[in-house]
This record gives structure tokens, sequence and C-alpha cells, in this order.
């Protein structure tokens, strides 16, 4: 079973609302939009699902816990410098929610789930610390306020961006409750951080990034292995923790990283193509992007790909495990695209090295 596609190039500037559509073949089985979603089948009534509520509601919940994970104490700096990117009223809190959703698929409750997704924000506003750096992309801003480094000078950024990797770990070894989750999962967890963040991961692609950023980076293999390492990484590595939590089959959590890892590389050519439509077509400044690389209509056809390929891989657990407990998984993709609604106190659009978002 599947999600009918609704693809399109159409984009409001004024609204930050960006579609795809595209009069494709239909999979009419299921249907589901990324705010208020009818999921349903052809033997059965359709399901509600508001993936805003959803959302906006868990995002309370992990701004709480993230804030009493991370009280300020000596030495006080590197504690406010850690504050200042976890805490950002700014942030979609993607990745723990992401994490969450997965874990609910298979009735891991959430109190057990919320270590490692507290966790899995630590890890991910760490990256994002770094990657602002200097030394790396060189940004002034993130999220429409100073990046880190910007406030805390970039000594400072980089001892905040060390102590929050170790301490995401030692949450999920602290908080996550061995009755309900044994101990073998919690080390299976750690050590899925542990690949996503590597030098086969995140930084992997940091490095090629890197490596490859005076125009020599639009080569095709070059821009795929970026986006991938650096933006589908983290969204994979969340969707997998769900399953590894609650002890899923190997296919299962498989499954979960293929489908994060297209989520997390459709968000980001969906921003290559809204940023590419800001500017009248002129392209992004971002050398390593999809619409740079292929053109808008190329990219605009790759979105539509992820899409496909990320509900795709969600369609196996429906049978299994029920549409309400998958469309929360189902209903990011359409997110991923359509950006229906603000997710935190951020802007949706990205502005360049300047100015980034992020999942």
């Amino acid at each position: 079973m599947a999600f009918s596609p609704i693809i399109s190039s159409q984009y409001s500037s004024s609204s930050s609302t960006f579609r795809l559509f595209s009069p494709t073949k239909p999979r009419p089985n299921l249907r589901c939009s990324s705010s208020s979603s009818s999921v349903s089948t052809a033997s059965s009534n359709s399901v509600h699902f508001d993936l805003k509520t959803y959302w906006t509601a868990l995002i309370a919940e992990i701004n709480k816990k993230l804030e009493d994970a991370i009280p300020v104490k000596y030495p006080e700096r590197i504690y406010e410098a850690m504050r200042y990117s976890v805490l950002d009223e700014a942030a979609k809190r993607a990745p723990p929610v992401m994490c969450i959703a997965s874990s609910e698929i298979f009735g891991v409750p959430r109190s057990a789930a919320f270590p490692t997704a507290c966790a899995l924000e630590m890890i991910h506003a760490a990256s994002l610390i770094h990657d602002d750096l200097p030394c790396m992309d060189d940004a002034a801003a993130r999220r429409g306020r100073p990046s880190n480094h910007t406030i805390y000078g970039v000594d400072m950024a980089i001892l905040a961006g060390d102590a929050l990797f170790p301490l995401g770990f030692q949450h999920i070894v602290t908080y996550t409750p061995s009755e309900v989750i044994p101990e073998n999962r919690i080390l299976q967890v750690i050590a899925e951080f542990a690949r996503a963040v590597g030098s086969t991961g995140m930084a992997a692609g940091q490095f090629v990034d890197l490596r490859n950023g005076n125009g020599n980076g639009d080569r095709e293999g070059v821009v795929e292995f970026v986006q991938e390492k650096k933006f589908g990484e983290m969204a994979e590595c969340s969707a997998a923790c769900g399953g590894l939590l609650a002890g899923a089959a190997d296919e299962e959590v498989a499954r979960l990283r293929r489908y994060g890892r297209a989520v997390g590389v459709l968000y980001q050519v969906v921003d290559d193509v809204m940023e590419s439509r800001r500017d009248g077509g002129e392209g992004v400044k971002n050398k390593k992007s999809f619409v740079r690389l292929y053109g808008l209509e190329r990219a605009l056809k790759r979105a539509e790909e992820l899409r496909e390929e990320a509900k795709r891989e969600l369609d196996g657990f429906v049978d299994v495990y029920g549409k309400t407990k998958v469309a929360p998984l189902y209903s990011f993709v359409d997110y991923a695209v359509d950006r229906s609604f603000v997710v935190g106190d951020g802007e949706e659009s990205n502005h360049g090295s300047s100015r980034k978002s992020s999942l």
C-alpha cells in the first residue's frame, strides 16, 4: 500500500508554502497531507492524522526534558554555549520527533524513547555548531539568529560541540529504563549514533564538502554523497533508533534507515529548489546543491523520486502495524515537501551560507 503522490512546481514566496505536483501514476490506497491527514485503504475507513498537533505537542515535552538535561553549572560558559544551541526555540526537533514516531510503530512507550530522542537533539545541535564554524561552512547565523561561535567565540563553540556529543551518549545510558529497553538494545542505539556521526557518516560528508568547495563540487557523485551524508544521515539515525529501541527485525530497521535517509535528503533538495525560486531561478549559492548541478526541473524530479522512495519504505509497515501507527512517518514525507506549517519559532527558508536552516 502507498500514498498517492501530489507533485507540483508551485511556490509562494509570501507564504513559504512549497508544493510539488504532477499528474503521475496513481497510488490510491493511502493518502496523507503534511498538516492534517486522512489515511485510508480500500477495505477500511480513513484515519485522520494531524501532524502539526502531534509535532508541536512533542516539541513541548522534548523542550522541557532538554531544559532539565543541561543545567548551568561550573564552568558556566560551556553550559551556556551548549544551551544556546540545544534550547534554540526555532529548532524543529525533527530528529527526536522522528525517533519517537518510529518507536511508536512498535509500541515503545514514550517515556522509554525520550532519552534517545533528547540525545539525538544534542548530537544534532553539536553537529550544527561545528558545521557553522569558520573553518567549516563559515555561517554567521543559524535559524535566523547568530550562530554559536558568533556569540561565544570559536574556541567555546568547539568545546560546546565536543561536550554535547558525549553528553548525548551519557543521557541514553543514564535515563533509558532498562526494565523496558534491554541493555543490548541500548548498546545498538549508541552504536548507531557513533556510525551516524563518525568517519563513514556526517564527518565523511563534511570532509568531502570541504575538499570539493572550490568549484570542484559539481560532480554528480560528490553532490549526492555530500547530500546523503550531511543531510540524510541524521534522519536515517533518528528513524532507525526508534526501531532499535523496540527490538525490531533487521529488515524493519533497514527500512527505517532508508526511509530516514530519503526524507533528510528530500528536505535539502526542496530547500535548494525554494532558494532557487526566491532568487528568480538564478541558482543557489551552494556549489553542491541539486539545483546547481542538475537544474531546477531535474531537482524537482529528484524530489518526487525521494518522496516516493520514502513512502515506499513505509508501505510494508501498514499491513503489520496498522495505518494509525505509521501515519506520522508518512506525514513527515509530505511536510518535507509542502512545508504547510511552521514548526518552532523559526523560518522555513534557507538563505544561503550566512543564514542557515536545518531539518
